[in-house]
């Protein structure tokens, strides 16, 4: 692909699905939740993009996404994700990934970096020299819950915001012991529930998953 081919950002999440493309500086959203299929996703995107021209696809999906393949459907959204032909629906060159990895990519500045997307649940990504290594850290089993549990909005829920800001000191001081991270950038909507950033942390931003969706289609971006 070359790099000044035109790119569609799609970044689908449980409120909204949120659109740019090369060129331009307004983003673009539509509702999304528990009954958005892809098809019903598909509809909005070509409804609000007809004046965009785009040569290529990036989509960023709240789930697990291997090797280019959606392999396990969405917890906030409808069915049918999983097989679903991207390509052939757009007639475009389609790249997916997951979300996390998506705005990870578009924060990355160099070395080791781990991403914590701290929402409803955990996204988690790791970028070791411009090498992409999507992970379900979330998942992983914690004291008497998983790491999800935790870090997400049930933790806030049970533990209330204080024990929870610790929490997630805590658990980020584990993981920069146990991945040798130069940093750690937290993105997601509960970032705003903390007074400060812990030590080695930056702050990501929600504009970061377009960038990582044009770089997805860069030849010296990570990867």
């Amino acid at each position: 692909m070359r790099t000044h081919a035109k790119i569609l950002v799609i970044d689908i999440g449980g409120n909204n699905v949120k659109l740019l493309a090369s060129g331009h500086k307004e983003a673009r959203k539509f509702p999304s939740g528990p009954k958005l299929t892809p098809r019903k996703m598909l509809a909005g995107v070509r409804a609000l993009t007809k004046d965009w021209p785009y040569d290529a696809v990036s989509i960023g999906y709240p789930g697990v996404v291997h090797k280019n393949r959606i392999t396990e459907e969405p917890i906030n959204l409808g069915k049918g994700w999983v097989g679903f032909n991207f390509r052939a629906a757009f007639r475009k060159p389609v790249k997916v990934v997951n979300d996390a990895v998506m705005q990870a990519i578009g924060s990355y500045k160099g070395g080791t970096m781990l991403f914590l997307g701290l929402g409803t649940g955990l996204g988690t990504a790791l970028i070791v020299n411009g090498h992409v290594v999507p992970m379900e850290l979330g998942h992983f089993p914690y004291r008497k819950m998983t790491i999800e549990d935790y870090l997400g909005t049930r933790g806030v829920r049970i533990f209330g915001v204080t024990r929870w800001r610790k929490l997630v000191e805590s658990v980020i001081g584990e993981f920069v012991s146990a991945f040798l991270v130069d940093e750690v950038v937290l993105g997601g909507g509960n970032v705003k529930k903390l007074t400060r950033m812990p030590k080695g942390c930056r702050a990501g931003s929600n504009s970061n998953a377009f960038l990582g969706g044009f770089r997805l289609w860069d030849r010296d971006g990570p990867r």
